[in-house]
């Protein structure tokens, strides 16, 4: 599956979770049932996939956690705020560049509709 592929059947998932459990949940409860619905599509996902800092020709591991990572091509990254904002993006591309990713999804499932709080982040350095 291509990256966009992958996204347009996260978004549908994320949907699902989002209609079932509705705004207001912590992200780790929106993290945890979207983890279970991409494992459960037949989609390799790995959850809190740490992503080391390369630094003058030294790996360093910094803490840094890709929040889910579908078919090692899409990086998801989950929250649950009052509003996404221009650091939540920076992350998120952040990712995608140091793990040398096209394409990532950021949502947030603190909004009404789910569709309004996602934003496709695209690595334009590759």
């Amino acid at each position: 599956m291509t990256e966009n592929e992958l996204s347009n059947k996260i978004i549908g998932l994320a949907i699902e979770v989002h209609n079932a459990l509705g705004p207001g949940l912590l992200e780790s409860a929106y993290k945890e049932c979207l983890y279970y619905k991409i494992g459960q599509s037949g989609l390799f996902v790995e959850k809190e996939k740490p992503m080391p800092l390369v630094f003058e020709e030294v790996k360093l591991e910094c803490g840094y956690r890709i929040d889910l990572l579908v078919n090692n091509k899409l990086v998801i990254e989950i929250k649950s705020v009052e509003a996404l904002n221009d650091i939540h993006l920076a992350q998120t591309l952040t990712y995608l560049k140091l793990g040398s990713y096209k394409l990532g999804l950021l949502i947030n499932f603190n909004v009404v509709r789910v569709k309004d709080g996602i934003r496709r982040v695209i690595n334009g350095t590759l």
